[in-house]
């Protein structure tokens, strides 16, 4: 599946292709094909060396992206995934349980995407409802007890906004979260790989390290979201999306996150084994440094990183 400004691309490697079926023919058209994937390969580079932030966005939903379990399956060993809020139901918008990390054993966290439209009914578009937060809350308070590093992955457009959800108290099982998220005693490490909407990604977003993927986005809203309530014209997502500054080069700048992950070119899922390599190293590299901290230090240094959120000289 292309997106609308990969089309010279996809029509690029459609034509690149077709030649090469023809020279199975014992037609030597060497020197054209190369030609053509000299110019593939510079159209590509120029493509996604400068997309517009509605581009990123459009990337970040591509349908073909890794999801939370995806990356569990390439880089874990021993997923043990645990269900449920002890209070209501099991919210399969939110995946989360423990696992095997490089030989170190974790608690891991994040939200679920399907890939096709029962998927997507069976986990809710990736929106979570509030017993998904107080089933993370709850994974989280297990792995402090046993001492244990927390993986967070956020791919969501945003909570569930419907009137149940909110009846079971979504906003306060959100700030729940945020609130007792500052004072789980190890280190946590918080990775945007999809879509960061809202208080839906911030529930389980409260970390020592937040990082983002080169093509993600983490923001206060969406873009038709925002273009809707400022301009009442879902239309103007593209414009919404360049002013809200939620790519995750906007983001580093204002110090709202703390490392960008470098994903392959044209996107996580053109090449998803090279993005959990990138992913891994970045989770190794974060865990290490955090696991060197006292407690007390990691606690005040999380705190103080979320309260200097929003301050400018």
């Amino acid at each position: 599946m292309s997106l609308e400004f990969e089309k010279p691309i996809a029509e690029l490697e459609k034509k690149i292709k077709e030649l090469k079926d023809f020279s199975e023919k014992k037609i030597n058209i060497s020197a054209e094909v190369k030609r053509l994937e000299d110019k593939l390969e510079a159209l590509k580079k120029e493509t996604y060396a400068n997309l517009t932030a509605w581009q990123k966005v459009q990337i970040a939903r591509h349908p073909q992206r890794p999801y939370t379990l995806d990356y569990i399956n390439m880089l874990m060993t021993d997923f043990l995934e645990l269900h449920g809020d002890r209070a209501f139901f099991d919210d399969k918008a939110l995946i989360a349980g423990l696992a095997k990390f490089e030989g170190q054993k974790v608690a891991v966290i994040g939200h679920q995407k399907g890939r096709d439209t029962k998927e997507n009914l069976k986990r809710n578009f990736g929106c979570t409802h509030p017993e998904g937060y107080r089933k993370a809350l709850r994974i989280m308070r297990l792995a402090e007890q046993s001492g244990l590093p927390v993986l967070l992955f956020i791919d969501t457009p945003g909570a569930y906004p419907g009137i149940g959800a909110e009846e079971r108290g979504q906003s306060q099982a959100i700030a729940e979260n945020l609130r007792e998220m500052m004072n789980i005693a190890v280190p946590m490490v918080a990775t945007v790989i999809g879509e960061g909407g809202s208080g839906g990604a911030l529930g389980i977003g409260v970390a020592d390290r937040v990082c983002v993927l080169e093509n993600a986005y983490y923001s206060v809203i969406s873009p038709e979201g925002c273009a809707a309530i400022l301009w009442k014209d879902g239309s103007r997502a593209p414009e919404a999306a360049q002013v809200l500054k939620l790519t995750a080069q906007d983001l580093l700048g204002m110090g709202i996150i703390d490392e960008i992950i470098p994903e392959p070119l044209g996107g996580a899922h053109r090449d998803p084994q090279m993005m959990a390599k990138n992913l891994k190293d970045s989770l190794l590299k974060n865990l290490s440094e955090l696991k060197k901290l006292e407690t007390e230090t990691l606690l005040k240094a999380r705190y103080k990183k979320f309260r200097a959120i929003g301050v400018f000289a």
